[in-house]
């Protein structure tokens, strides 16, 4: 079952994805600095540290950016 917290998660990548895309679209950064913005994300969260649960966490949201990265979601690749 979701709760309010996975929904706000969802939202906040949803509306993330559409702004890289908008900006990229529009010329205000280009892909390759796109997929930089993301790959600094992914950093920030592979390179956390905490509680066991808490580097699982990251862990996990540093996997997803990653996929993203790899699915080229936040780009429109020709």
């Amino acid at each position: 079952m979701s709760t309010a917290s996975e929904h706000a998660g969802q939202a906040a990548l949803s509306i993330c994805e559409a702004l890289l895309l908008a900006m990229n679209d529009r010329g205000l950064l280009p892909e390759h600095e796109i997929v930089g913005v993301l790959r600094d994300a992914a950093a920030t969260h592979e390179n956390a540290v905490g509680t066991d649960h808490e580097s699982e966490n990251h862990r996990a949201v540093a996997d997803l950016i990653n996929a993203i990265i790899a699915g080229g979601n936040s780009v429109r690749r020709l």
